[in-house]
Order: C-alpha cells, then structure tokens, then sequence
C-alpha cells in the first residue's frame, strides 16, 4: 500500500496561487464571439390563448427570440400545479391541450422546427408540468 506524502509548502503555495487566478482555464461559454451577447431566456404566458391565438403568438415569439439572440423560450400553458382542472368531471385531470397542442404545432412547422433545438417539459420551479421550455438555435 502506498501511502501518500503530505504537500509541501511550495506545493501549497502553487495551489493558492493558481486557485486565486485560474489564468489557464479556459471558458467554453465565453471563449466564442457568438454567445457574448445571446441572453438567457423569454418568457410568456399563453393562458386564455385559444388553439389558433396560442400557434400564431408562439411562431410570432420564436421568431422574435431567435431575432434578439435568446437561448431559451418558456412558455406557461397550464395545467401546472395551480390546476383547478380536477375540479371539473368534464375535463381530463392529466392534459392541458396547449401543452401538447403547441410542441407539435412547432415540430410539424418546418420554418419553426429549423430554429429549435429541443422541447421539454419545464423544472418544477418554472412551472413543471404547466410549462415547456423551448432551447433555440443560435442563427
């Protein structure tokens, strides 16, 4: 079994150093002029949009996100954990129709499916199951 020395002071010293300016790392995001000026992410809000009104807003809002160079698009469409759907016999518990409605309005668009890169389901803390987060392509 090899045991292993404790550092030396010039070791240590080495470290500190280099722990307070890590001048050799290299940082992906900021390392290409394309991502300085992209901002993070839009978001939107499509309850009371109808099929129709929520389709043409969200073409209209990717449009405008890929224009103004946003990674992300969040779209709030419901059925999330302020839900009063279950309060209702009449309407399913488990779907909310622009969660499903608007992804595959994207994916069967072929201007909007070249300008994203991927579509799921938002983190609980932006509104889980009521929302979808939407990554763009950087054009």
């Amino acid at each position: 079994m090899i045991k292993k020395r404790d550092p030396n002071q010039e070791d240590k010293k080495t470290w500190e150093d280099y722990i307070n300016n890590p001048s050799g790392i290299y940082d992906k995001d900021q390392g290409t002029s394309k991502n300085i000026n992209r901002k993070e992410r839009y978001k939107f809000d499509l309850h009371g949009f109808t099929l129709i009104e929520a389709n043409n807003k969200v073409s209209e809002i990717i449009k405008y996100c890929i224009k103004n160079k946003f990674k992300e698009l969040l779209l709030i469409t419901g059925k999330g954990i302020h839900s009063t759907n279950d309060k209702d016999a009449y309407i399913s518990k488990r779907l909310g129709k622009l969660k499903y409605s608007v992804p595959e309005f994207i994916k069967t668009s072929s201007e909007l499916s070249q300008l994203v890169i991927s579509i799921n389901d938002a983190e609980k803390k932006d509104g889980g199951e009521g929302a979808i987060v939407i990554k763009l392509k950087n054009l």
